[in-house]
């Protein structure tokens, strides 16, 4: 039996549903099958979102739910040198370049591009004499991964080659080896001017620097998986095997979502929920 080390990563952005509550029992329920390691990650990167009382609040339903893990918790926002060290290395290998465009910019490039979306997200870097223009008017901007550059340092058969590991199942029933397609992320941001840093490259670095041997999330982080397979074979990281789950989704068939406090752990928590009638329902 392969002892499997995997990861629960919430962002401290609200508190914890019913959908969180399946996805780390599935997971601390795989490592707990093969007597492997269990790991709580708080993926606090987003200063503006991210707030201490959450922080808490995950800590207290996942007791409450009876889960375990183990310590020390790693905290991204403790561990932003490591990001940038990651940025500095792509950078230094020619594979960033900088975007000062806004969101509005990008969409609506979007929306005028003639060969439709995917071919938009990839703006390409400004004319040499305008990015230095908009850095001496102090002006923010975001690195983004050029993926024509990427491929160019991989070379063609890496490129083709780049695949991951679906032991659970897609949105579209995807399962078994596949074959990653970063180009349909297009040229992704990888570190933000609040953050210095972006989400595929913090959990790539850190299922990397933890160990992880299996991803086990839902299946709306499907499609990252193909970027996040692009970032491990040009920073040299194992890739993981991946088990996406379906999503827990209420009455109406709509997700949960943190908005929604009705269905918070902590909201049934206080109606009289116990964590085993829940872990029933939820299938454990």
């Amino acid at each position: 039996m392969t002892v499997l080390i995997t990861r629960f990563a919430p962002s401290p952005t609200g508190r914890l549903h019913k959908g969180h509550a399946f996805s780390a029992l599935t997971a601390w329920s795989a490592a707990d099958t093969t007597g492997g390691r269990f790991l709580l990650r708080i993926e606090d990167i987003d200063p503006t979102r991210c707030r201490p009382e959450f922080d808490a609040g995950v800590l207290e339903d996942l007791v409450w739910l009876g889960l375990d893990w183990e310590s020390p918790v790693r905290r991204q926002s403790e561990h932003l040198s490591d990001y940038a060290t990651v940025i500095d290395t792509l950078d230094r290998r020619g594979l960033l370049y900088r975007c000062f465009r806004t969101r509005k910019e990008i969409l609506d490039a979007i929306g005028n591009a003639p060969h439709g979306a995917a071919e938009a997200v990839r703006p390409g870097p400004h004319p040499p004499e305008e990015e230095a223009a908009l850095l001496a008017e102090g002006r923010a901007f975001a690195w983004r991964l050029s993926l024509d550059r990427a491929r160019e340092a991989l070379g063609d058969r890496a490129w083709q080659a780049l695949a991951f590991v679906e032991e659970g199942e897609g949105p579209d029933g995807e399962r078994g080896l596949i074959r990653a397609r970063p180009g349909t992320a297009g040229d992704v941001v990888v570190a933000r001017k609040d953050a210095g840093t972006a989400y595929h490259v913090a959990v790539t670095h850190d299922d990397a620097r933890q160990g992880v041997t299996h991803v086990i999330r839902g299946q709306d982080l499907f499609e990252a998986t193909h970027i996040q397979v692009l970032l491990q074979a040009l920073m040299g990281w194992p890739t993981p095997v991946y088990r996406h789950h379906r999503l827990v989704t209420g009455p109406d068939g709509r997700r949960y979502a943190k908005r929604d406090g009705s269905v918070t752990l902590a909201h049934l928590r206080s109606q009289g929920l116990s964590p085993a009638a829940l872990r029933a329902e939820l299938g454990f």
